[in-house]
């Protein structure tokens, strides 16, 4: 059974696990950053049978405005509907908090690196509209240009 819940500290290492095992993914750094975005920002879990098997961390950027800086599912339970469910609760519980767009960052087409193909489409199908590529992004490593995605959860005029 899946369920969707804020994160709590002893999901921390359940979520380390998580970026851990998606090294196509994540630099070996980001176990770290994940760690203090968790500690000063919004956070989720999906658990299945009670298993952590997801996790998303939100930061608010304005009143009205929020950034997803982390999302990723356990890569055993991939492709079914995991990540839909989580971001589905992450944009409601946004949404009731006043949040009127969302932002994504991810890995810019341009980089031509084939495993985020499927992270720009599952974004594109969510309804995150490509916005801008930032080549270099701050805090990103050179080299990997970021695409903007944004969604509107609600009119803003």
């Amino acid at each position: 059974m899946l369920a969707v819940r804020s994160l709590a500290a002893g999901d921390v290492p359940a979520v380390t696990r998580i970026v851990c095992d998606l090294p196509e993914y994540f630099t070996s750094d980001v176990p770290g950053k994940v760690e203090r975005d968790i500690s000063r920002h919004d956070g989720w879990v999906l658990t299945d049978s009670g298993d952590v098997a997801g996790f998303a961390v939100a930061a608010r950027r304005s009143p009205g405005a929020a950034e997803i800086l982390w999302m990723a599912v356990d890569p055993s339970r991939r492709g079914r509907g995991f990540g839909t469910v989580l971001l589905e609760r992450v944009l409601r519980e946004l949404a009731a908090d006043g949040v009127s767009v969302v932002e994504v960052k991810t890995l810019d087409r341009s980089a031509g690196y084939q495993p985020y193909e499927a992270t720009r489409a599952f974004w594109e199908r969510k309804g995150f509209v490509y916005v801008d590529t930032i080549d270099p992004l701050p805090g990103w490593q050179p080299g990997n240009p970021a695409a903007i995605y944004i969604a509107a959860l609600r009119p803003t005029r």
